[in-house]
């Protein structure tokens, strides 16, 4: 199929605002009962051939071992244990409230407490009412549900290959439920003094110098699909340094600035997947080379460190 297919924000909004909490449900029990990783790698999914996977957790909070896979290609969600019991149910037809229920439901069928401390959106505009209140968000068309998947399987592997040119500390791609996008992570050993004000999630998610990427489907404040990319913390001559290509630019966003390269304009370049690659690496030297890190001694061409084999 067509690499960075159209698809515009409009055209899906409400499939997106009920697939968004149906992940945030999904997603706060992978954060009740995995064990954490630093960064909060524990919290997001993962691609699959199919959709999105929460990957194996229990055991350590006394659940039997257990998954929770969205299908988008059946239009199933899909829970299993280690010992080979599989419930699902599907996708349409329900609101945010009847996916909540029946998830709960199909979680006791398998033994598992899947149990949420706070069982309402994270960072959403009805985050006060409770997953199981909201029968508001109830829209599954599952051409766009599909495409969603489709377009972050396209954007996972452009990420991944961008992730073997650097050889220090990085996180997978992942899919992170509460923002509703793909990222990728680049780390170096610097330790940040996040203030205590700053909270729990910002301060484990930057106790490093970061330089980060990835691509988000639009929200109410940039209403279209983007690639982004930003340093933390924002060095001071960040948005002087270039991008590519010309039609990446530097964004306000919060108290810093994101490099962004819109979807639209990606697929207007001759070689997209070129351009995305392109608009990742001078974003990361961007913030990298501000930052102060040793890039040449990081560089990882072709996800190669043997030096009998890279050429060094």
């Amino acid at each position: 199929m067509e690499l960075f297919p159209a698809f515009p924000l409009d055209e899906w909004y409400d499939t997106k605002q009920t697939v968004h909490r149906f992940e945030q449900i999904v997603g706060k029990v992978r954060l009740a009962h995995s064990p954490r990783r630093n960064h909060w790698w524990n919290v997001p999914f993962h691609l699959t051939g199919s959709g999105i996977t929460s990957r194996p957790m229990g055991l350590v909070d006394g659940n039997p071992v257990f998954t929770v896979d969205f299908d988008f290609v059946r239009h199933q969600l899909v829970a299993s244990n280690l010992e080979g019991h599989t419930v699902c149910f599907p996708l349409q037809g329900h609101s945010v409230s009847s996916f909540y229920l029946q998830f709960q439901s199909a979680l006791d069928s398998l033994g598992v407490d899947g149990s949420i401390p706070v069982a309402n959106p994270f960072d959403l505009s009805d985050a006060d009412r409770p997953f199981v209140d909201d029968r508001e968000h109830a829209t599954y068309v599952s051409e766009h549900a599909t495409r969603y998947w489709q377009v972050l399987s396209q954007v996972n592997l452009v990420l991944e290959e961008f992730a073997a040119g650097f050889s220090g500390k990085t996180s997978p791609v992942h899919h992170f439920w509460h923002t509703f996008d793909l990222a990728l992570t680049r780390f170096s050993s610097h330790p940040v003094d996040q203030p205590e004000a700053a909270g729990g999630l910002v301060r484990e998610a930057y106790s490093r110098e970061a330089v980060s990427f990835g691509f988000w489907f639009g929200d109410d404040t940039i209403p279209e699909p983007c690639f982004y990319a930003y340093a933390a913390p924002e060095p001071e001559r960040l948005t002087e340094q270039p991008l590519s290509p010309a039609a990446a630019e530097w964004v306000p966003s919060g108290h810093g600035h994101l490099a962004l390269l819109r979807y639209a304009d990606a697929r207007k370049q001759q070689d997209p997947r070129a351009a995305v690659l392109a608009f990742f690496e001078s974003a990361y030297r961007a913030g990298a080379g501000e930052l102060g890190w040793d890039i040449d001694a990081l560089a990882c061409p072709g996800g190669v460190t043997d030096p009998h084999q890279s050429g060094r």
